[in-house]
């Protein structure tokens, strides 16, 4: 039993199937299924071969009759017969292989039968499905590898500019640099005129302090010594009382002399001292006033620095906001990218798939045009022999006829007259 790698049609289905895919115009209109059964038309089947031979290898009609350069014929006029079916001949030999056909001979052009030829132009019709099948599928991929590529190449343009945009957001715009460089410099500026009046006035503070406290410590130190002064003075009295014994009124007007003495000298002294204390404490007071404005200016101007520090952390954190934003449309990006760059990495895998089924098929094609060729030589030399064989036949008959003609001529003179 016949066993076949394609669908085997009828010849209904094979005049169809020719009329669509093969013959167009009025070929195609005039072919019927008497062209092709039960007694097939050589001429019919040669213009479907060399229609599927022009659709499959872009062969032109004038290659059928033209002689092969290398060949060295010596009557070629003898070949003008029999050159188009030997090109034919050879032109099928390595095409039909391909078809899964592998018993085509010379007598299938010549001599055509019903069985075969339908089995012949049921492989032809098969493979020219297949390759247009192929053909789709690869001007598919043809198209999904362009309009990735496009895609690729349209991410990668929006990775710039996001990542161009992304530089312009970590510098300081260029007119903004002025005022943030001038900023910086006031804060700077402030800060170290803050530190400095605070440095100078808590220095002239604490001196002032420690020069109060020092004459605080000096008028007690005289207080003390005035007390000891009154002390003594009251021991000389008491003193002077044991000693003094006459003139009591002498002695009260002395006592009383000396009592308005040690008044005066207290009252005179302790008004210098409360004096002395009073306009320390009101210095003192004055110096603690003097720090709180300090106080007040150093936290108004914390307050303008703090303002303006809070202004710049609110501009760094909508760049940074806007940042990470940027980032994650970047990673998007990458992951789109990712992404197309599998489907190109599938799509290119199926080409090479499809390019290597291609190779192969030129690599049979090359094959079997190897083989037409040296099928050609063998038809050749056979020619040759057949047109040596045919040249001796002539010269061989011309000397028989040479001979026959010079007895006929011999055996007329000697005719009696």
């Amino acid at each position: 039993m016949e066993t076949l790698s394609f669908p085997r049609y009828s010849v209904a289905e094979i005049v169809t199937h020719v009329r669509n895919k093969i013959l167009t115009g009025a070929d195609g209109k005039n072919l019927s299924k008497n062209d092709l059964y039960p007694n097939p038309k050589p001429e019919v089947l040669h213009t479907i071969y060399l229609r599927a031979l022009q659709i499959v290898y872009g062969t032109r009609l004038e290659h059928f009759y033209m002689m092969p350069v290398n060949s060295d014929v010596m009557y070629p006029h003898l070949m003008e017969g029999f050159l188009p079916v030997s090109n034919l001949f050879i032109h099928l030999n390595s095409f039909l292989p391909i078809c899964r056909v592998n018993d085509f001979e010379t007598a299938d052009i010549l001599y055509p039968k019903a069985k075969r030829t339908s089995r012949f132009l049921s492989g032809i019709i098969n493979f020219i499905h297949f390759r247009d099948a192929c053909r789709e599928t690869y001007m598919e991929y043809l198209w999904q590898h362009k309009s990735s590529v496009d895609k690729l190449q349209q991410l990668n343009a929006a990775h710039q500019e996001a990542l161009m945009k992304l530089e312009k957001l970590d510098s300081v715009p260029a007119e903004e640099q002025a005022e943030f460089k001038q900023l910086s410099d006031e804060i700077q500026e402030l800060q170290q005129l803050l530190n400095q009046d605070f440095r100078q006035k808590t220095t002239s503070l604490q001196d002032r302090n420690a020069q109060k406290k020092a004459d605080i410590l000096e008028k007690t130190k005289r207080l003390n010594e005035l007390k000891l002064s009154v002390v003594s003075l009251k021991e000389a009295q008491e003193s002077l009382k044991t000693k003094i014994v006459d003139s009591p009124e002498k002695l009260k007007n002395y006592k009383e002399k000396m009592k308005d003495t040690v008044q005066k000298l207290k009252n005179s002294r302790n008004l210098r001292l409360e004096d002395q204390i009073e306009s320390g404490e009101s210095e003192l007071k004055k110096l603690k006033a003097e720090e709180n404005s300090m106080r007040r200016l150093l936290n108004a101007k914390k307050e303008k620095l703090a303002t303006v520090q809070f202004r710049i952390n609110q501009k760094h954190e909508g760049v940074e906001q806007h940042k990470r934003a940027v980032i994650e449309d970047c990673n998007k990006v990458q992951e789109k990218r990712g992404a197309v760059y599998e489907r190109i990495t599938t799509i290119n895998q199926e080409i090479q798939k499809v390019r290597f089924a291609i190779q192969q098929l030129k690599d049979t094609t090359e094959r079997e045009r190897r083989k037409s060729q040296e099928i050609f030589l063998s038809l050749k030399g056979a020619l040759e022999k057949y047109q040596e064989g045919v040249g001796r036949a002539a010269e061989e008959g011309r000397a028989e006829l040479q001979g026959k003609a010079a007895e006929l001529k011999r055996r007329m003179s000697a005719l009696p007259t």
